[in-house]
C-alpha cells in the first residue's frame, strides 16, 4: 500500500473523533480535561462547529487515553461511536454510492479527507471481499497507538457499514500485524469475529458477495455532488499545513536520496532561510525536526516493507554512514534497525 504519512500541524479536521475518545474515557470515570490534557482543546471545542483539529492533537489525546484508561477494547468502544453523518460530505458520498464496492473504492481514493485513523486499499478484482489498512497514527506496529489507531478503524467501519446496510453485513475474518493483546477476546466480541494476530498485513475480510449489494439511499446525483467537495479538499489539502507541511511535502517529493540543507530548502520554496526557520517556529517545530520526522517514517518503513540492508536504508536517508543511521534509530525508537526488524 503506499503510505504517506499525513501532515501533523495543520488544523483541518473535524473533532468528532477526538470526540468519541473522550466520551468513551468519560465512561471509564476519566474526565474530559485529562483526557485532553496538552492537547490545546478543551470539552466545549469539540461541540463547536468550527473547531478544526490536526493530527498531532488527535495523536496526544489518543495517548492520554491509553495512559489513562485500564479498561478493555477502549479503541474498539471508541470507534464503534463514529457513525457515517460525522463524515459530512464525504458520509453523503459513501449514503448515495451505488454498490458497496464503489463504496471502498471511493474510501480508498477520498479517505484523507475525514482525517482517518488508517489509509484504506481496496482491489475490487482481485480481491472482492478484503480490505487493507495502514495505520496513520503511527507506522511501528509495536507502538501502542498502531494498535489504538488500527482498531478503532475497524470498529468505526463496522459501525458506517451497519449504517448503510443493517446488521446484516459483518466480518468475517479480522487480521492485525501486531501479537494478540490481554484484552484480545472483547475486541473480537465487539467486532463480531475472532481476531487473528501476528498476520503479515492488517485485513478486514466480508462475504465478496456484498461486494455488488446496493446501500438503501444510492442516489448519482447526490453522489456525484459529494464526490466533487471532496475532491476539491483533497487538492487543497497539502496547501492547508503552513511551511512545515510544504517543506514536508518537498522532502517526499524529492525521494529518494536527496535531504537538502535548509538554506537550499528555503531556495526550494522561494523564500529566505530566515523566514523559513521563523515560519518553522512559529508552528512549533524546526527544519531539524520536520527533516527527522521523515527520515523516522521512511525507515520504518524501509525496514517493514523491503530486504534493504541497514547500509542501504541510510544512503537513501542521506546519512554519510551506516553508524550514524544507527545511533538516530536507536534514539527514534529504542532499537537497532536489526532488533527493530527481527521483531
Amino acid at each position: 500500500m503506499h503510505h504517506t504519512p499525513p501532515d501533523f500541524t495543520a488544523r483541518v479536521y473535524t473533532p468528532q473523533r477526538i470526540a468519541a475518545v473522550v466520551d468513551t474515557l468519560l465512561e471509564d470515570g476519566i474526565t474530559p480535561a485529562q483526557a485532553l490534557d496538552g492537547s490545546g482543546l478543551d470539552e466545549a471545542a469539540l461541540h463547536v462547529s468550527e473547531t478544526r483539529v490536526s493530527y498531532g492533537q488527535l495523536a496526544t489525546v489518543c495517548r492520554n487515553a491509553l495512559n489513562l484508561s485500564t479498561h478493555p477494547a477502549l479503541a474498539v468502544r471508541a470507534g464503534l461511536r463514529i457513525h457515517v453523518t460525522a463524515y459530512g460530505m464525504y458520509g453523503y458520498a459513501l449514503l448515495s454510492s451505488r454498490v458497496c464496492a464503489d463504496i471502498l473504492e471511493f474510501s480508498s481514493r477520498y479517505r484523507r479527507v475525514i482525517g482517518p485513523f488508517a489509509d484504506l486499499a481496496y482491489d475490487r478484482q482481485a480481491a472482492p471481499g478484503v480490505c487493507r489498512f495502514e495505520p496513520l497514527l503511527s507506522s511501528d506496529p509495536a507502538d501502542p497507538l498502531y494498535r489504538f489507531a488500527l482498531e478503532f478503524t475497524y470498529a468505526a467501519q463496522l459501525t458506517v457499514t451497519r449504517d448503510l446496510y443493517g446488521s446484516g453485513l459483518g466480518y468475517e475474518a479480522v487480521l492485525v500485524t501486531y501479537p494478540a493483546p490481554d484484552d484480545a477476546a472483547q475486541c473480537g466480541a465487539l467486532l463480531g469475529c475472532a481476531m487473528r494476530f501476528g498476520q503479515g498485513s492488517n485485513e478486514l475480510h466480508f462475504d465478496p458477495a456484498w461486494a455488488e449489494r446496493a446501500p438503501q439511499l444510492q442516489d448519482p446525483i447526490t453522489h456525484e455532488m459529494a464526490r466533487e467537495v471532496c475532491q476539491r479538499f483533497l487538492t487543497e489539502l497539502p496547501y492547508c499545513g503552513g511551511t512545515a507541511a510544504a517543506v514536508r511535502r518537498t522532502l517526499l517529493e524529492q525521494m529518494p536520496w536527496r535531504f537538502p540543507h535548509m538554506d537550499v530548502m528555503a531556495q526550494e520554496l522561494a523564500i529566505e532561510p530566515r523566514t523559513l526557520r521563523r515560519r518553522l517556529e512559529a508552528q512549533g517545530t524546526s527544519y531539524r525536526e520536520v527533516l527527522a520526522d521523515v527520515r523516522r517514517v521512511l525507515a520504518i518503513d524501509y525496514l517493514r516493507k523491503t530486504r534493504m540492508t541497514t547500509e542501504d536504508i541510510a544512503s537513501r536517508l542521506g546519512y554519510s554512514d551506516a553508524a550514524n543511521f544507527r545511533h538516530a534509530f536507536l534514539r527514534w525508537t529504542g532499537k537497532t534497525p536489526n532488533e527493530y526488524r527481527r521483531t
